[in-house]
């Protein structure tokens, strides 16, 4: 296995995937490094397949998530101690784009895991079997869990008017 090759073939869209699956480019961006740390470290058993990757970086994400919940209960205990965030940008395009991007990213967060995973999977090219296997579900129930998906996410954001 060419680690090397495969890193060059699958982090752009790896990282793509987990950006949108946890809203945060520099999240993505560890858990797309620790995937391919792991995939040197502990590679998969038998063929490697990309979906291999999609689901060490889902799981890396999800607990980075959970760490990152008992940090802020942590910090919320003691507000004294919150850092400060920088400013925004002031650009009027950038202010709706990072607008548009936080009303997507707040509508898939709503969305059941599995349907969050399938919608991006979906977007990524995955095929339904691969998705399937991430999720731990049949091939058949996946075009359900999409359509489903896509119906929750547009009942969800309405980007004209900046709601969810």
């Amino acid at each position: 296995m060419d680690v090397g090759q495969l890193f060059h073939d699958h982090y752009n869209a790896l990282f793509h995937y987990l950006t949108r699956l946890s809203g945060d480019r520099d999240i993505a961006a560890d858990a797309a490094q620790e995937t391919f740390v792991r995939l040197i470290e502990r590679p998969p058993r038998g063929e490697f397949h990309r979906a291999w990757l999609y689901t060490v970086g889902t799981n890396l994400v999800f607990e980075g998530e959970r760490t990152r919940g008992r940090r802020l209960r942590l910090m919320n205990a003691a507000p004294h101690r919150a850092p400060i965030s920088d400013q925004p940008r002031d650009a009027h395009e950038a202010m709706e784009s990072a607008e548009r991007r936080h009303l997507v990213t707040e509508a898939l967060a709503k969305l059941p895991a599995k349907e969050r995973i399938a919608l991006l999977m979906r977007e990524e090219g995955f095929s339904h079997r691969e998705i399937a296997t991430v999720i731990g579900t049949t091939v058949g129930s996946i075009g359900s869990l999409i359509a489903r998906g896509l119906e929750r996410l547009a009942g969800l954001v309405d980007l004209d008017r900046g709601e969810i």
